[in-house]
C-alpha cells in the first residue's frame, strides 16, 4: 500500500475509483523516475465498452492509437476503454 498526498493506492499504475470526487478515477502513475497523481473520467458518465460501436467511437474521438505517456489522463482513459 502506497500513501501519496494523503490518498492510499494499491501500487503504481493501478487505477482506483474515487467516489464523491470531481473525477471518476485516479492513478498513481510512474514512468521512469517520475511519479504523478493522474485523475481522469467524468463521474456522471458510465463506460459502455461492451458495445463495439461505442468503443470504436471513443477510440476515434480521443486518438487512442497514440495514447502518449503514462503520466497523462488520455493514456489512462484509453486504457479503461480496452
Amino acid at each position: 500500500m502506497i500513501t501519496y498526498r494523503g490518498q492510499k493506492f494499491a501500487g503504481y499504475n493501478k487505477p482506483k475509483s474515487t467516489p464523491g470526487a470531481s473525477k471518476k478515477s485516479a492513478v498513481l502513475a510512474k514512468e521512469g523516475g517520475k511519479v504523478a497523481l493522474v485523475r481522469f473520467g467524468d463521474p456522471k458518465m458510465r463506460i459502455k465498452k461492451h458495445l463495439p460501436k461505442h468503443q470504436k467511437g471513443f477510440n476515434a474521438r480521443h486518438g487512442c492509437d497514440t495514447p502518449g505517456t503514462k503520466l497523462s489522463a488520455k493514456y489512462w482513459s484509453c486504457a479503461a476503454w480496452k
